[in-house]
């Protein structure tokens, strides 16, 4: 029985693309399987997109599970529509009209949304093959990172790019650190991390009694087409008011343009100017007892509920659908390149850009959710 346990095991490995700290190379794409551990956390990812595949830690009671959505096949990657775990640009979100205008030369992009582009285009930074950079699986500080040269005109945005992005796990944390930098033009930049999260583990369904605080007293006002008209309204006494811890599912169905939560958030500055990163949001799941916490030293946070995910099968053949995990991705404001008063997202040689996400994991109940 041993020996047919450990050939099991064996396969597993294989099938998941990793063996004796070997890479898998898939069949065709390149695409490859990086796992890095550390204490209770497993982290893996791939270099399609840079994407993030799966992220295991325990719960409450020491039961290990995976807090990411994602698929099992690598492949299948290659043709997901949701942005499942993916690094996403050139200019993640929307941009309105597929055009901006920059230094008085007017820019047309591919639009694949409607009339607007979203997520960087039809091929996006997500939808490409990075190049490995380092890969170290264990130790004082495992991480990898990719990298991947944007070429000038690539799905219309100007200047050849050089970007790279870092996973590295700590034992209690993940941080992700995007870089960017013009080698010619100017150009926008706006690097996301899209992770669908549910902390109660990816196949335990919806995510509506989890419980969300965000820091941020404002969101960017959009139009019929998520598309922001430039100002800005308080987040008080609105369905999207989570100053205060609140339960997602609470008031989520006043949303109905959106049939959900899909908003840009405004993020209140830091306390200490002289922190590099601020709390941009917490997450607690009350059955797994898993906390989370984001920390960022992006201006904007996107918080999106799933709400178009539909019939997706996943891992372990799990169905997701609508509202199954919550995306939390830190960002510059969406269609920040045609409204001069968001901040600026135009990267040059001179000033490059880089987005840091901290992402912490605990089971410790934050005092402001202990009535939950």
């Amino acid at each position: 029985m041993i020996k047919i346990f450990m050939l099991l095991c064996l396969l597993f490995l294989v099938s998941s693309g990793f063996v004796n700290g070997s890479i898998k190379k898939e069949k065709d794409h390149g695409i490859k399987l990086f796992v890095l551990k550390k204490g209770d956390l497993t982290l893996k990812v791939t270099n399609w997109g840079a994407t993030l595949v799966s992220l295991i830690l325990p719960d409450k009671n020491g039961k290990l599970g995976d807090i990411v959505l994602g698929y099992d096949n690598l492949k299948t990657y290659t043709n997901d529509t949701s942005y499942f775990g993916a690094t996403v640009g050139r200019v993640a979100n929307r941009i309105g009209g597929a055009q901006f205008t920059l230094n008085g030369t007017l820019y047309k992009l591919i639009a694949n949304e409607g009339n607007n582009t979203l997520h960087g285009g039809t091929r996006g930074f997500s939808d490409v093959l990075w190049k490995v950079e380092k890969y170290v699986k264990e130790g004082d500080r495992p991480l990898v990172i990719f990298s991947y040269h944007s070429f000038d005109g690539e799905e219309g945005f100007p200047g050849d790019l050089k970007v790279t992005v870092s996973y590295i796990l700590g034992k209690d944390s993940l941080t992700i650190i995007m870089k960017a930098k013009a080698l010619d033009k100017p150009t926008p930049v706006n690097l996301v991390n899209h992770a669908y999260w549910n902390l109660g583990n990816h196949n335990s369904g919806n995510t509506l009694d989890e419980v969300v605080q965000i820091f941020g007293t404002k969101i960017t006002l959009i139009d019929n087409n998520l598309i922001p008209t430039g100002k800005f309204s308080s987040v008080k006494g609105t369905p999207y008011d989570f100053l205060k811890p609140e339960i997602v599912g609470k008031r989520i169905n006043q949303l109905p343009k959106t049939n959900g939560y899909d908003i840009n958030y405004v993020l209140n500055k830091g306390k200490d100017k002289n922190e590099a990163l601020k709390v941009a949001a917490i997450v607690m799941d009350k059955k797994s007892g898993r906390v989370m916490k984001l920390s960022t030293n992006a201006p904007g946070l996107q918080f999106y509920s799933a709400n178009f995910v539909k019939n997706e099968k996943g891992k372990c053949g799990f169905v997701y659908q609508p509202r199954s995990a919550l995306c939390l991705e830190s960002q510059a404001f969406p269609d920040s390149v045609n409204h001069p008063n968001f901040p600026s997202t135009i990267v040059t040689k001179e000033k490059p850009y880089k987005h840091v996400m901290l992402l912490k994991f605990s089971t410790k109940v934050p005092r402001a959710f202990s009535q939950f």
